[in-house]
């Protein structure tokens, strides 16, 4: 079973680490050949490289968030000053 080549910046959190577990699921039981192991793990770290890029992203917004004195959210700000 080769993994199809894939944009990894089109998929969104969910869908990049539904696709990093199964790699690791599959390098872990070890009943890949070397080379597509290479080709898989290679696959894994641009996954693992964009699920923490849209991570980041996501605590950068919510830290942009503006409270109001009541304590509650009033809207956000522009990541981009």
């Amino acid at each position: 079973m080769s993994e199809e080549k894939i944009d990894v910046s089109k998929l969104n959190f969910e869908q990049a680490l539904d696709k990093l577990e199964k790699i690791v699921d599959r390098l872990e039981r070890g009943d890949v050949a070397l080379d597509e192991s290479i080709k898989i793990y290679e696959q894994g770290e641009a996954l693992k490289k964009h699920c923490a890029t849209l991570l980041q992203a996501a605590e950068d917004k919510v830290e942009k968030i503006r409270v109001g004195a009541d304590g509650t959210a009033k809207g956000s700000e522009p990541l981009d000053e």
